[in-house]
């Protein structure tokens, strides 16, 4: 079963949703040029309600590691999702486990994801690559490099999902996860409720077919 995390996740009541709807994982963005950036303070609130199956993922870009560490601290966290220009050794260390955002281009050359993976890091979150950009384009890519990166780890597969595309994702690539944040939103930071439903029902309906 391809699990799904929500990201962007700015407040309590597009969590609750989520949680509700069947999400497995919610994203905060701690990314401050973010429009989906909120405070460690405020995903600490939200994530002391949340179920205890549910995962907590970090999302920060290029920040030091102490900052990564206090950040994770503070809101309880349980995974950290490293989504700037991170390098392979860097993503090693930490005291919770990391997904790698991998920004695809025109295509994906093993490079890209081999080192990552020869340095331990199990799983790829892949987005599509955007000019000045660390994700959020509401692009897709060509999904073969999704089924390529599988042979490094778990792949999350990312960049432009809404609940129209979601379904195809599923069943050709097989993802371990899907992730979406712009394709369930009414508007930067905010979900619309009615997305985060319809996409995560596509996702589970998608993941029996396959």
């Amino acid at each position: 079963m391809t699990r799904v995390k929500i990201c962007g996740v700015t407040n309590a009541d597009d969590a609750n949703v989520a949680i509700d709807a069947g999400a497995d994982a919610l994203g905060f963005n701690f990314y401050e040029k973010s429009p989906r950036y909120v405070s460690p303070e405020a995903v600490r609130e939200i994530v002391r309600e949340i179920p205890p199956f549910v995962t907590a993922v970090g999302i920060f870009v290029n920040a030091d590691r102490e900052n990564v560490e206090r950040i994770a601290d503070v809101s309880g966290l349980s995974a950290l999702q490293l989504h700037g220009d991170e390098t392979p050794d860097f993503c090693t260390g930490f005291t919770r486990p990391v997904i790698r955002a991998i920004r695809v281009g025109e295509k994906l050359e093993a490079e890209d994801v081999e080192p990552y993976a020869e340095a331990g890091v199990g799983t790829f979150l892949l987005d599509t690559a955007g000019k000045g950009l660390y994700g959020g384009t509401g692009e897709t890519f060509d999904w073969s490099a999704a089924v390529f990166a599988k042979a490094y780890g778990r792949v999350i597969l990312a960049g432009g999902m809404t609940p129209d595309n979601v379904g195809s994702g599923v069943t050709s690539v097989n993802p371990y996860a899907v992730d979406s944040a712009s394709g369930v939103e009414s508007m930067p930071g905010i979900k619309d409720h009615g997305k985060v439903k319809a996409f995560i029902n596509a996702v589970r309906e998608a993941s029996r077919e396959s």
